[in-house]
């Protein structure tokens, strides 16, 4: 059996197949693991929901932040930005079973030493209080009031997180750290502005893996989310979005030998 952890797929279908068929996957033996944002911006989202359900015995995915939106606007009265490509999913007649399935994905996976996030974790975070806190926003996706945690969860603030949070704003910070972090202020606080590679890193902003105070060393740590940083191989953190969406590659990771599969993506769409 082997473990593929593959980054941000983004509705581009035929890629993950073409990378599937390259490392041999088979389903009744091996697992994929993928870094969230499995939807939108891509041609075929619906596709690439319609394969995960189909095979989620084999499959973990954490939810990203393009996940969220697209419940979001499924069902918490969010409009659609303009350039998603949503449309097919919403129109679908297997719609319900695909988002109430997207809606049971968790926000954190952690298995032996490896933890797998979407974007990243607070400084203050060690890796068991990261599992803790992304129980919390599961739970609210999960629970009754799954709505109302929708229409309240876009917003930048509060952008730094405390311990005495409550209600939306606990829930929000949380969400905002596992599905959008890239660079840090000093003190901790999440920057939304900024969101190129290390090569162009603005002054007094860190990322978010080289914090000083980061807690959450005690765990090996797989992402996606930041196209823009690419790949990156380290010992403490493995980051998989390599841009496939953007003409770059879609990336996987095998855990049991650490090697890196990739395939090359013919899209060139604009970030943004």
């Amino acid at each position: 059996m082997s473990t593929y952890v593959i980054g941000d797929i983004q509705g581009c279908f035929d890629a993950f197949l073409e990378l599937l068929d390259q490392v041999g996957f088979d389903p009744a033996r091996d697992r994929v693991w993928i870094t969230g944002d499995l939807v939108n911006r891509g041609e075929n989202s619906l596709a690439v929901l319609r394969w995960c359900v189909a095979h989620d015995h084999a499959v973990v995915a954490v939810l990203g932040n393009h996940d969220l939106h697209l419940l979001a606007v499924a069902e918490g009265g969010v409009p659609a930005h303009r350039k998603d490509t949503l449309d097919m999913i919403l129109a679908a007649g297997d719609r319900a079973e695909l988002l109430d399935w997207l809606r049971h994905r968790p926000m954190l996976h952690r298995s032996g030493d490896w933890l797998m996030v979407h974007a990243g974790l607070a400084p203050e975070w060690s890796a068991e209080r990261a599992q803790a806190l992304a129980g919390e926003l599961e739970a609210a996706l999960r629970g009754p009031d799954w709505r109302g945690f929708l229409r309240h969860m876009y917003g930048n603030e509060p952008r730094r997180w405390r311990d005495d949070l409550v209600g939306q704003d606990r829930l929000r910070v949380i969400a905002n750290v596992l599905t959008r972090t890239r660079y840090l202020h000093v003190d901790g606080s999440l920057d939304y502005q900024h969101k190129l590679g290390l090569d162009h890193a603005p002054a007094g902003l860190l990322p978010w893996f080289d914090h000083p105070g980061r807690a959450s060393t005690d765990a090996r740590i797989l992402f996606g989310h930041w196209s823009t940083l690419g790949l990156l191989l380290r010992e403490d953190v493995v980051a998989l979005d390599t841009g496939c969406l953007w003409g770059g590659a879609l990336t996987a990771f095998r855990l049991e030998d650490e090697r890196c599969f990739q395939v090359r993506c013919p899209g060139a769409r604009k970030p943004g």
